[in-house]
């Protein structure tokens, strides 16, 4: 669930919240993040680029465990990248996203931070490089992910 995978070339996709996105043929993912996360990974051995889009640190065991949270949202992505023969030493990862989009001084309302650490907290657990990383802040920001060389670019908004 929230998961494609692309296997047409010059594709170009917006990413919606709680999305998984894997290409190995030249996709495009476009995102708008807020306080929300994307982790980006990309395998140059295999050529292969994913994404995600996650909106909520950690799933609590209650209700259903989908891609909305950032837990299930990387070990998903992390999955299907190797569904799609990618090795995790092959694997670099960019991260963008977790703005404070209030101003408040109650650390239950920063989701944006624990959205990064979360992402920070894993991918070092699955032993994936961080090469990247655009975050926090009090702007929205927009990437595009070419998964044909995997570069990231992002814009403020």
């Amino acid at each position: 669930m929230g998961y494609t995978n692309d296997i047409k070339v010059n594709k170009n996709i917006f990413l919606m919240p709680e999305r998984i996105c894997i290409s190995n043929s030249g996709a495009v993912f476009h995102t708008i993040l807020g306080s929300c996360v994307s982790v980006c990974l990309w395998d140059k051995v295999t050529r292969t680029g994913g994404i995600n889009h996650f909106l909520l640190p950690r799933w609590d065991g209650v209700g259903v465990a989908s891609s909305k949270y950032g837990n299930i949202a990387i070990d998903q992505l992390i999955n299907k990248m190797e569904a799609e023969g990618c090795e995790r030493e092959n694997i670099k990862a960019k991260i963008f996203g977790g703005s404070f989009m209030m101003s408040t001084s109650n650390d239950l309302f920063e989701i944006g931070k624990q959205n990064i650490d979360i992402a920070l907290k894993m991918l070092n657990e699955y032993k994936i490089e961080v090469i990247a990383k655009h975050v926090l802040g009090n702007r929205g920001r927009r990437i595009i992910f070419d998964t044909s060389n995997g570069v990231v670019s992002m814009k403020l908004i």
